[in-house]
């Protein structure tokens, strides 16, 4: 029977296309064939892919399905889910795996040595990492001999080479020497060998001494030599190092019992050490400040002593005021005092503070005092030529009118025998600062106002005006002098702030705040 063409070509074709996907998937597993599942934790999944063999004896047992990244205690690791044939289940529990190099080129390959717990995987199970390893490959081998290792392990060789050279008979008697030496080494080894012996723990030690040692070396050499010295000195008296020797064992069993009893003391020195940490840390910085200080005070406190002496008699008069029954008395005096003074000092203050009105006065006192005169100086002479009775003098506190103004003459342009008249007097009791402290420093920078004013002491002497206390103040006194024409001598305190003084404005202070 001939078969249709057609028919023939179908089925190449679907055999075909089996065969490329069972050739595609050849490496994740045949499909429809049943596998043993395991994965397993290994130190590194470098070069290590999809599809990579897995073998057991020298023969592929089945192959790498999946790989992940994964974290055991703070340690990167690689997951590995392997598909394995059914003819290897189940594997012990102990079984071991191996990361191997299948080929130069860097392909990988898992190998599985089988264990004998008699406990089996079952499937799904995961091998621990400590049951993983990976071999090295020839790429990290070769990169130990880089650039600089390769000219060093060149001038080893030549070392060696030359330090063999012409030393058979000296190799051939240290080969002969070495089964004795090796022999009674064995021995030796076998001690340090030994888990007791804690040659691993010894090695450590002797690493962390060293290296606390390292950065004190020229310290530890200055040490030993000076240590030789001693020892020496040791040698060179045989008899007391002996009789030393015979008295430690006395001495250490006495030193113990007292170390014994000092436990308690030193847990405290303890203590107080650890509380003294944080002054330590400060002493690199205080340190030199203090020795400066010491190093001044020590002549400074040699003489101090003769203070002392000298201050005897001071600290005994103070003793004596002190017992002194009037010293309660006069302090409690001088706190009444202090408590009647306030309001006058508070009051007098600005005036100096603010106006500098003491300075003012007692500059020019001293020329004012030296002033010659017939007989003396002119002080002397207008202390008994001012009349205080005669009303608009220039003794008089307060005037109806400038002392040197004619009756009913105003203060401005006003002229006296060719001269100025009606020089600028400030009134008394002129105001430092308002009550909010700003300067108002009237006396000695104010001439005589250009409008009217009058005060309640010029009614009260007989004057009259308009009623208006800014008019002109018309009338007479009761002595019958003329009361003037408008700058009325006797306000106290003009209106509006005057400011400071020219010295008080040049230092800035405007207000009693900005007195230092």
């Amino acid at each position: 029977m001939t078969a249709s063409p057609v028919l023939v070509g179908a089925v190449t074709l679907l055999v075909v296309i089996v065969g490329v996907f069972l050739a595609y998937n050849a490496n994740s597993g045949l499909p429809f064939v049943p596998t043993y599942t395991l994965k397993a934790e290994l130190p590194s999944g470098a070069k290590l892919v999809k599809g990579n063999e897995v073998r057991l004896g020298g023969f592929r047992v089945g192959a790498v399905s999946e790989i992940e990244g994964a974290k055991r205690r703070g340690r990167a690791i690689a997951l590995v889910t392997m598909q394995l044939d059914k003819i290897v289940e189940p594997l012990s529990a102990d079984t071991r795996l191996r990361v191997r190099p299948r080929s130069a080129l860097g392909l990988k390959y898992i190998e599985i040595t089988p264990g004998r717990s008699g406990r089996d995987l079952a499937t799904g199970a995961t091998v621990p990492l400590a049951q993983g390893s990976q071999s090295n490959d020839f790429e990290d081998v070769f990169s130990t001999f880089d650039r600089r290792t390769r000219p060093n392990m060149r001038q080893a060789t030549e070392g060696f080479g030359t330090a063999f050279t012409g030393r058979g008979t000296s190799l051939n008697s240290a080969l002969a020497a070495l089964p004795p030496l090796l022999d009674d080494l064995r021995p030796v080894m076998a001690t340090l060998n030994d888990p007791g012996t804690d040659l691993d723990g010894f090695v450590r030690n002797l690493a962390a001494v060293t290296a606390q040692v390292a950065p004190v070396a020229t310290q530890t050499a200055d040490l030993a030599r000076d240590g030789a010295v001693t020892f020496g000195a040791l040698n060179a008296s045989p008899e007391a190092l002996a009789a030393t020797i015979a008295d430690t064992p006395e001495t250490l069993a006495v030193g113990t019992r007292a170390l014994r009893r000092s436990r308690p003391v030193v847990a405290q020195t303890a203590i107080l050490f650890r509380k003294f940490r944080p002054v330590t840390s400060e002493l690199p910085e205080t340190l030199p400040p203090v020795s400066d200080a010491l190093r001044v005070g020590t002549p400074v406190l040699g003489r101090s002593v003769a203070l002392s002496g000298r201050l005897k008699t001071t600290s005994v008069a103070l003793r004596d005021l002190v017992r002194d029954p009037n010293t309660q008395r006069s302090l409690n005096n001088l706190r009444t005092a202090v408590t009647l003074l306030n309001p006058t000092l508070n009051f007098v203050a600005p005036y100096q503070t603010v106006c500098n009105y003491a300075n003012y006065f007692f500059h020019p006192l001293g020329e004012h005092q030296s002033q010659p005169g017939i007989g003396g100086n002119i002080q002397q002479q207008l202390i008994r030529t001012v009349n205080l009775v005669q009303p608009n003098t220039l003794g008089t506190t307060f005037s109806s009118r400038p002392w040197d103004l004619k009756p009913g003459q105003s203060a401005h342009g006003a002229t006296f025998d060719g001269q100025p008249a009606g020089r600028p007097m400030a009134p008394p009791y002129q105001p430092a600062i308002d009550a909010a402290g700003n300067a108002d420093c009237q006396n000695g920078q104010d001439g005589f106002p250009a409008f009217r004013l009058i005060e309640d002491f010029v009614r009260r002497n007989g004057a009259q005006g308009t009623g208006d206390p800014n008019d002109i103040v018309t009338g007479t006194l009761s002595d019958g002098t003329p009361a003037g024409a408008n700058s009325v001598v006797g306000k106290s305190n003009y209106p509006g702030l005057a400011g400071g003084t020219y010295k008080s404005r040049e230092l800035g202070i405007d207000n009693l705040k900005d007195v230092p």
